[in-house]
């Protein structure tokens, strides 16, 4: 097959079930981010009692609070929105974050930029194309940049935060709130224990 037609194709992704065309793609990605932000408002709602608790380091993960890792993963999503929002061609570097917002230290603060982000994935997501081009500028520690999409971009702001809120887990722990069951875990592994025959 030529490159001039390759080109030309439609993108594809793939599920369990084999291939989705982009639209599909990008509305489960979007279903999936949606829950795991949800995941964070439902804690700051109602597993947390006090701005408090957002702002108290581990101990066992040193230097890290709730809040911290809240404003960490939802700053990919909203970093990765804002750029596709601008014309392209589209720079991506998720070393560009704010720190000591107070998202970190304010329950109300935190509610409303988690929902600020789903709001603008909504909005933003569905206009979107998954194989959309972006340059990714990364810091590893030496600068790098590599070629990568939106699709996968998006995908990785989910497993990114996943990985976070498996880490607000362990604090949680530490300061005796209790989590949901299902939050922390990635998808594969909530998949994986659903299918597995109930002892």
């Amino acid at each position: 097959m030529s490159s001039t037609s390759s080109a030309s194709a439609p993108a594809l992704s793939f599920d369990q079930n084999g291939p989705q065309d982009e639209a599909t793609s990008l509305a489960r990605l979007l279903e999936t981010s949606t829950t795991i932000l949800r995941q964070a408002i439902d804690l700051v709602e109602d597993g947390l009692t006090s701005d408090d608790q957002l702002s108290i380091q581990s101990n066992y993960i040193p230097g890290s609070t709730i809040g911290k890792h809240l404003r960490h993963a939802r700053d990919h999503f909203a970093l990765l929105l804002e750029v596709v929002s601008q014309p392209p061609p589209h720079v991506l570097n998720y070393d560009k974050r704010a720190r000591n917002v107070p998202m970190e230290n304010s329950r109300t603060a935190a509610r409303d930029a988690l929902n600020d982000c789903i709001a603008q994935l909504q909005q933003v997501v569905p206009q979107a194309k998954w194989s959309g081009p972006i340059t990714l500028h990364a810091i590893t520690p030496f600068p790098q940049a590599m070629e990568t999409t939106f699709g996968r971009e998006l995908w990785f702001a989910g497993l990114h935060a996943i990985h976070h809120w498996s880490m607000v887990r362990v604090i949680a722990g530490e300061l005796g709130i209790k989590m949901e069951d299902s939050f922390g875990f990635a998808p594969s592994t909530l998949v994986y224990k659903a299918s597995k025959p109930k002892m």
